[in-house]
């Protein structure tokens, strides 16, 4: 399905309540019902449970792109472009309470993004066990990372951000600062952590 863009949400306040709704109906032969639901940066994702006529029952996953921009020149302020597990979406960052609803499935495409998804979840959990540089410090990245200059580096030390939380690096040979996009996803030590002293730890 392509997109398909409006020029209100009919009165739902947030994108995810407005596709809450959407994917929430009663028909003839089925009943389709939100179980869970979450917005992961643009992203909708839901578990949404169907119910046949019959009592058969499954719940299965519902992937949704959004934009919204109040804005918009247009006057098409919200639209979105729904998709199910089943068409193997690229977008793997599903939250497990939506997964864990979900009931089993023979789609191949469908199992293979739960697993992506659940893949990615883990990788996320590493990355927020790591530690966090401070400034101070230095970080020692297990891969080198090439600079234009041709020259490869590992070992950084940590430099506080005056304008953001995320931290900057400085070569310790050309001391030049720089910003390393996505630092989290490398695999880093840090070394020679920063030492602040009781007194002034304590306020």
């Amino acid at each position: 399905m392509g997109w398909l863009f409006m020029r209100d949400m009919g009165g739902y306040a947030t994108p995810r309540s407005y596709l809450d709704n959407q994917f929430s109906y009663t028909r003839d032969d089925h009943r389709l019902t939100v179980l869970a639901s979450s917005m992961v940066g643009s992203t909708y994702y839901a578990a949404c449970e169907r119910v046949e006529s019959n009592g058969d029952r499954q719940v299965f996953a519902v992937v949704c792109l959004t934009k919204h921009n109040p804005r918009a020149a247009d006057g098409h302020s919200f639209g979105y472009k729904d998709m199910t597990e089943h068409m193997g979406p690229c977008e793997s960052d599903c939250p497990a309470a939506v997964l864990d609803e979900l009931t089993d499935t023979d789609s191949e495409y469908a199992v293979a993004w739960r697993a992506r998804c659940r893949a990615n979840l883990v990788r996320r959990k590493l990355e927020r066990a790591k530690p966090n540089p401070r400034p101070g410090q230095t970080i020692i990245f297990d891969e080198p990372m090439r600079f234009s200059d041709g020259t490869d580096r590992t070992r950084f030390e940590v430099v506080a951000n005056p304008t953001g939380r995320t931290p900057l690096f400085r070569d310790p040979e050309s001391r030049a600062i720089c910003r390393i996009p996505a630092f989290r996803k490398r695999s880093y030590r840090i070394v020679n952590a920063a030492i602040v002293p009781k007194d002034a730890a304590n306020g």
